[in-house]
Protein backbone atom coordinates (compact mmCIF):
# COMPACT_ATOMS: atom_id res chain seq x y z
CA UNK A 1 0.00 0.00 0.00
CA UNK A 2 1.39 3.39 -1.04
CA UNK A 3 1.25 6.23 1.49
CA UNK A 4 2.11 9.90 1.91
CA UNK A 5 5.02 8.77 4.10
CA UNK A 6 6.43 6.78 1.16
CA UNK A 7 6.37 9.95 -0.96
CA UNK A 8 8.20 11.86 1.75
CA UNK A 9 10.85 9.15 2.10
CA UNK A 10 11.47 9.37 -1.65
CA UNK A 11 11.85 13.15 -1.34
CA UNK A 12 14.23 12.66 1.60
CA UNK A 13 16.42 10.39 -0.54
CA UNK A 14 16.58 13.10 -3.22
CA UNK A 15 17.45 15.66 -0.54
CA UNK A 16 20.21 13.43 0.78
CA UNK A 17 21.71 13.11 -2.69
CA UNK A 18 22.01 16.90 -3.02
CA UNK A 19 22.79 17.70 0.64
CA UNK A 20 25.35 20.50 0.91
CA UNK A 21 26.42 20.22 4.52
CA UNK A 22 25.29 21.12 7.98
CA UNK A 23 24.21 24.71 8.67
CA UNK A 24 25.70 26.26 11.84
CA UNK A 25 24.07 25.18 15.11
CA UNK A 26 23.47 28.80 16.15
CA UNK A 27 20.54 30.33 14.24
CA UNK A 28 22.00 32.93 11.88
CA UNK A 29 19.29 35.47 12.61
CA UNK A 30 19.29 34.82 16.38
CA UNK A 31 15.53 34.45 16.06
CA UNK A 32 12.91 32.04 17.40
CA UNK A 33 9.41 31.74 15.93
CA UNK A 34 6.35 30.29 17.68
CA UNK A 35 3.51 29.41 15.34
CA UNK A 36 0.76 26.93 14.57
CA UNK A 37 1.26 23.46 13.10
CA UNK A 38 -1.23 24.31 10.32
CA UNK A 39 0.14 22.94 7.04
CA UNK A 40 -0.83 26.13 5.19
CA UNK A 41 1.82 28.11 7.07
CA UNK A 42 5.06 28.07 5.08
CA UNK A 43 7.46 30.08 7.24
CA UNK A 44 10.27 29.81 4.72
CA UNK A 45 8.15 31.55 2.09
CA UNK A 46 6.47 34.01 4.45
CA UNK A 47 9.71 35.27 6.01
CA UNK A 48 12.27 34.32 3.36
CA UNK A 49 14.02 31.94 5.74
CA UNK A 50 16.60 29.32 4.90
CA UNK A 51 17.74 26.30 6.90
CA UNK A 52 19.78 27.54 9.84
CA UNK A 53 18.15 30.98 10.08
CA UNK A 54 15.78 30.54 13.04
CA UNK A 55 14.41 28.15 15.61
CA UNK A 56 10.79 27.23 14.94
CA UNK A 57 8.36 25.93 17.55
CA UNK A 58 5.03 24.70 16.23
CA UNK A 59 1.96 23.30 17.92
CA UNK A 60 -1.81 23.43 17.54
CA UNK A 61 -2.71 27.11 17.73
CA UNK A 62 0.85 28.37 18.12
CA UNK A 63 0.27 28.41 21.86
CA UNK A 64 2.96 29.43 24.32
CA UNK A 65 2.82 26.28 26.43
CA UNK A 66 5.22 25.18 29.15
CA UNK A 67 7.09 23.14 26.53
CA UNK A 68 7.37 26.13 24.20
CA UNK A 69 8.74 28.22 27.08
CA UNK A 70 11.23 25.43 27.87
CA UNK A 71 12.33 25.40 24.23
CA UNK A 72 12.65 29.20 24.14
CA UNK A 73 14.78 29.18 27.30
CA UNK A 74 17.12 26.62 25.73
CA UNK A 75 17.09 28.51 22.43
CA UNK A 76 18.21 31.70 24.17
CA UNK A 77 20.51 30.35 26.86
CA UNK A 78 22.33 27.71 24.81
CA UNK A 79 21.93 28.80 21.20
CA UNK A 80 21.99 32.60 21.34
CA UNK A 81 18.58 33.60 20.01
CA UNK A 82 17.60 37.10 21.06
CA UNK A 83 14.30 37.89 19.33
CA UNK A 84 10.95 36.06 19.24
CA UNK A 85 8.07 36.17 16.79
CA UNK A 86 4.68 34.79 17.81
CA UNK A 87 2.51 34.23 14.74
CA UNK A 88 -1.09 33.06 14.83
CA UNK A 89 -3.25 32.79 11.73
CA UNK A 90 -6.75 33.19 10.38
CA UNK A 91 -8.99 30.14 9.93
CA UNK A 92 -7.26 28.35 12.82
CA UNK A 93 -9.05 25.24 14.06
CA UNK A 94 -8.80 26.46 17.67
CA UNK A 95 -10.37 29.83 16.89
CA UNK A 96 -13.92 29.59 18.21
CA UNK A 97 -13.63 25.89 19.02
CA UNK A 98 -15.90 24.55 21.78
CA UNK A 99 -13.26 23.19 24.13
CA UNK A 100 -15.67 21.92 26.81
CA UNK A 101 -17.61 19.98 24.16
CA UNK A 102 -14.40 18.51 22.74
CA UNK A 103 -13.23 17.48 26.21
CA UNK A 104 -16.64 15.93 26.94
CA UNK A 105 -16.61 14.02 23.65
CA UNK A 106 -13.13 12.62 24.32
CA UNK A 107 -14.09 11.70 27.90
CA UNK A 108 -17.20 9.90 26.62
CA UNK A 109 -15.14 7.93 24.09
CA UNK A 110 -12.19 7.08 26.35
CA UNK A 111 -13.60 7.15 29.86
CA UNK A 112 -11.54 10.13 30.99
CA UNK A 113 -10.89 13.71 29.93
CA UNK A 114 -7.50 14.64 28.49
CA UNK A 115 -5.04 15.87 31.14
CA UNK A 116 -4.21 18.98 29.10
CA UNK A 117 -6.03 22.02 27.78
CA UNK A 118 -6.42 22.45 24.03
CA UNK A 119 -6.23 26.25 24.12
CA UNK A 120 -9.34 27.27 22.18
CA UNK A 121 -9.75 31.03 21.85
CA UNK A 122 -12.42 33.48 20.67
CA UNK A 123 -10.37 36.55 19.76
CA UNK A 124 -7.24 36.00 17.67
CA UNK A 125 -5.65 39.35 18.56
CA UNK A 126 -6.19 38.72 22.28
CA UNK A 127 -4.65 35.25 21.87
CA UNK A 128 -1.55 36.79 20.27
CA UNK A 129 -1.31 39.46 22.98
CA UNK A 130 -1.65 36.79 25.69
CA UNK A 131 1.08 34.66 24.07
CA UNK A 132 3.46 37.61 23.85
CA UNK A 133 2.69 38.58 27.46
CA UNK A 134 3.38 35.03 28.65
CA UNK A 135 6.81 35.09 26.99
CA UNK A 136 7.62 38.54 28.38
CA UNK A 137 6.65 37.39 31.88
CA UNK A 138 8.94 34.34 31.90
CA UNK A 139 11.84 35.20 34.20
CA UNK A 140 13.94 32.33 32.82
CA UNK A 141 14.17 34.04 29.43
CA UNK A 142 17.06 36.50 29.42
CA UNK A 143 15.86 38.30 26.25
CA UNK A 144 12.22 39.35 26.55
CA UNK A 145 12.39 42.88 25.20
CA UNK A 146 12.06 42.06 21.48
CA UNK A 147 9.00 39.80 21.34
CA UNK A 148 6.47 40.69 18.67
CA UNK A 149 3.12 39.18 17.77
CA UNK A 150 1.51 38.82 14.35
CA UNK A 151 -1.52 37.36 12.60
CA UNK A 152 -1.04 35.73 9.21
CA UNK A 153 -4.04 35.68 6.88
CA UNK A 154 -4.02 32.29 5.13
CA UNK A 155 -6.47 33.57 2.47
CA UNK A 156 -4.45 36.63 1.39
CA UNK A 157 -0.87 36.09 2.59
CA UNK A 158 -1.10 39.33 4.62
CA UNK A 159 0.95 39.51 7.80
CA UNK A 160 -0.16 42.12 10.33
CA UNK A 161 1.34 43.04 13.64
CA UNK A 162 -0.85 42.94 16.73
Amino acid sequence: MHSAIDDLITAARLHEASFQGVPPILPRRHLAIVTCMDARIDLQRIFGLEAGDAHVMRNAGGLVTEDVLRSLVLSQRLLQTREIIVMHHTQCGLHGADEPALRAQIAAETGEPPPYAFGAFDDIDDAVRDAVARIRADAFLPHRDNVRGFVYDVATGNLREV
